[in-house]
């Protein structure tokens, strides 16, 4: 399904193709979890569990390959240790490719329709708090979305109170008591933000910045699913660190911390 199709076809419908043919190639009827792993959480796809089978993203209706370094272009089934059913989805499509927010969301409405009842999202992303150094996790609390766009079509109304599962979160903490969490806010990119729109960010609340997540929690709690939000602190957010900022710096900085982090989050899931 190309990108015109998606756009124009029901996006709950795609989402159910893709689901269909997700169950037909792996031979699972349905999953559990759904977990997009950003920017430096690859690796806890390994720990979560034994891989049964591995499908092309962009095989998938509705799909792309990543545009992104650092992003896998696959979709995995795996078996956890606790005999559940996890749907990784290695091929995030972010709102600055300029695909679409149905084609953003694709993904999440796909896990939806593939039974998941829990959605997991990571990235790496700016800190606006100095302690909180590159190579932090930190538990997203809440959101705000500066995209000035939503999955939600129509006179779709959905209260998002709560929307970063607080029971998750707690689990979160009885796996590491010491996990900090905070409101993250998402802008629209591919550019880094500018100083003062770091400054203009903490000063609405937020303490963590980047490009994805937002979008896709909407649609993961329209879509009547429990969510639970993760980032890495990649980078100090632009005016707040001493050096310009680069998408290699993010790609360091999650290979550095991969190891622990993915182990962390393959601990969460292990509590679902």
């Amino acid at each position: 399904m190309s990108n015109a199709e998606l756009s124009s076809t029901d996006p709950f419908e795609a989402a159910q193709a893709a689901a269909a043919y997700i169950a037909e190639q792996t031979g699972v009827a349905s999953h559990d979890v759904a977990l997009v792993l950003g920017s430096g959480w690859g690796e806890a796809a390994e720990l979560i569990g034994e891989t049964t089978a591995t499908l092309t993203a962009s095989e998938v209706p509705g799909f792309h390959a990543p545009a992104v370094e650092g992003h896998v272009g696959t979709i995995r089934s795996v078996l956890t240790k606790e005999g559940k059913r996890a749907l990784v989805l290695g091929a995030r499509t972010h709102y600055y490719e300029g695909k679409g927010v149905r084609a953003v969301v694709h993904g999440v409405r796909t896990a939806a329709a593939a039974g998941c009842k829990t959605f997991v999202v990571t990235n790496g992303c700016g800190g606006l708090n100095e302690n909180w150094t590159p190579g932090t996790p930190v538990l997203i609390s809440d959101h705000i979305n500066l995209t000035a766009a939503s999955p939600l079509e129509g006179a779709t109304f959905v209260d998002l109170t709560d929307l970063y599962s607080p029971r998750i979160r707690a689990l979160a903490r009885e796996v590491d008591p010491s996990l900090e969490e905070g409101v993250y806010a998402q802008f629209t990119g591919p550019h880094y933000e500018t100083p003062a729109e770091v400054q203009y960010a903490k000063r609405i609340g937020a303490e963590l910045v980047g490009m994805s997540t937002a979008l896709e929690s909407i649609a993961a709690r329209h879509a009547g699913m429990e969510v639970f939000g993760i980032s890495l602190v990649t980078n100090l957010a632009a005016g707040i660190s001493p050096v310009p900022l680069s998408h290699q710096e993010v790609i360091e900085a999650g290979q550095a911390a991969g190891k622990r982090i993915s182990k962390l989050l393959a601990d969460i899931i292990a509590k679902l």
